[in-house]
């Protein structure tokens, strides 16, 4: 027998966008529509994947296998293709290209009330759903009272689901996917409604279901929970599958998407100028122990950040600053370069001209990994000149760092060089 779930094949979905088509009121404008039909077609013969604009590729040729068992993020920013995929894998709707092979009954969450109708009770939507996957009428009558249970809308159980509230919709839609027991579990985003204890209820139901060996594949922008649930996360892209890889690298090549890794970031002076003025940023680098613009820097010498910037006049009260993040978006410090009260008496008034604020970083202050600057220009509460958020991503290497005689990966964002005594008491 396979030891395979799931397996897909190719798998390619295309949508129509644009206008939709309108019945022709005469016979004049029948004919005018198949006249314009017709020269499309004789000027537009093409392939499919360049019928043009009026044509979109949600999904273009995806394939990957999920064994029996398993636990497969799926992650990407909107429009990537995630949900398009569920509702294939889900019976929702159907490729344009591609197959996929399914080996056991599917339980879906998708979106807020899929697979349940409106006008049938809570109740009677139970044993709808559980009649769908197969199940006997005995199989749903013990799991009735957990689900029930689980949702806490039994108050409300016999009441049409066309009056719940989209709270209540995804409590028990929620409960009824994860508690009749499909052999895989299809979950879309289901931390997007509900409030903070349902939250955790429904992470822990899943890490439950996941511990009883059951296929689950789970979509959410939440890194956390992907983080928390998932050994094996897909990253898909406009419709592409770009990388398949064990969670935390998938996480941090989705989280660096987009963003610049080359150790420098430019500015041009004409860039947002009138809204800036009268700052204007140059240039962000990291620069090494020997004063190199570098991507990667080792954690044990020590480094620098600097900041170049043009001041088309005088400012008084300026202060430029940066934010240091990890990739997943974790908070490792705020500077600002007046935070020295020495400092900030000295510069209170900025002349016009140009300048270079340079930020020491010291040796075994940071852990290995990749980091995000954010970069910010103002005048404390009264005025911002600018702010870029995800200016520059840059590696820590932790070669020589405190510790790395252990093989032992260590957790956090810092790795400081702390000092510890050992006292013999016999």
């Amino acid at each position: 027998m396979s030891n395979l779930a799931l397996r897909v094949e190719n798998i390619s979905k295309q949508y129509r966008i644009g206008s939709s088509h309108h019945r022709p009121d005469t016979l004049r404008d029948l004919l005018t529509s198949n006249i314009r039909r017709i020269g499309h077609l004789l000027t537009h013969r093409r392939q499919d994947n360049q019928k043009g604009s009026d044509h979109i590729w949600a999904l273009k040729d995806i394939s990957f296998e999920v064994e029996r068992g398993q636990v497969l993020g799926i992650i990407g920013r909107n429009g990537a293709g995630k949900s398009t995929l569920l509702k294939i894998l889900s019976r929702v709707t159907d490729p344009t290209e591609g197959y996929g092979e399914i080996n056991g009954r599917v339980g879906s969450l998708l979106e807020v009330g899929t697979g349940f109708h409106p006008e049938l009770s809570g109740r009677e939507n139970i044993y709808l759903n559980g009649a769908i996957l197969g199940m006997r009428r005995e199989e749903i009558d013990r799991k009735f009272d957990e689900i029930v249970a689980f949702s806490e809308v039994g108050k409300f159980i016999d009441t049409p689901v066309k009056r719940f509230s989209s709270g209540m919709y995804l409590r028990l839609a929620f409960a009824v996917a994860a508690h009749l027991e499909p052999e895989i579990l299809v979950v879309d985003e289901v931390l997007a409604v509900g409030d903070a204890e349902f939250q955790r209820k429904c992470l822990g139901k899943m890490n439950d279901v996941a511990q009883e060996g059951r296929t689950v594949l789970f979509v959410s922008h939440n890194m956390s929970a992907i983080l928390r649930l998932t050994e094996e996360t897909l990253v898909l892209d406009n419709g592409k599958l770009v990388m398949r890889a064990k969670t935390p690298q998938a996480v941090d090549h989705y989280l660096n998407m987009g963003l610049t890794e080359q150790g420098q970031r430019d500015w041009s002076q004409d860039e947002g100028a009138d809204q800036m003025s009268p700052f204007q940023p140059l240039k962000l680098r990291v620069l090494n122990i020997a004063g190199q613009v570098a991507d990667t820097v080792n954690s044990a010498e020590g480094f620098s950040i600097e900041i170049e910037y043009n001041l088309t006049k005088p400012v008084n009260g300026l202060r430029v600053g940066l934010y240091m993040m990890t990739t997943r978006g974790e908070f490792v410090f705020t500077t600002f370069d007046t935070d020295d009260p020495g400092l900030f008496e000295t510069f209170t008034l900025r002349p016009q001209g140009r300048y270079i604020s340079r930020c020491m970083i010291p040796p075994n202050l940071l852990n290995e990994g990749r980091f995000v600057l954010g970069v910010n220009a103002s005048i404390y509460r009264i005025q911002r000149f600018f702010q870029d958020d995800k200016a520059l991503t840059f590696t820590v290497d932790a070669t020589g760092a405190p510790g790395m005689q252990w093989p032992e990966k260590r957790l956090g964002p810092v790795r400081p060089d702390l000092q510890w005594r050992i006292e013999n008491l016999t």
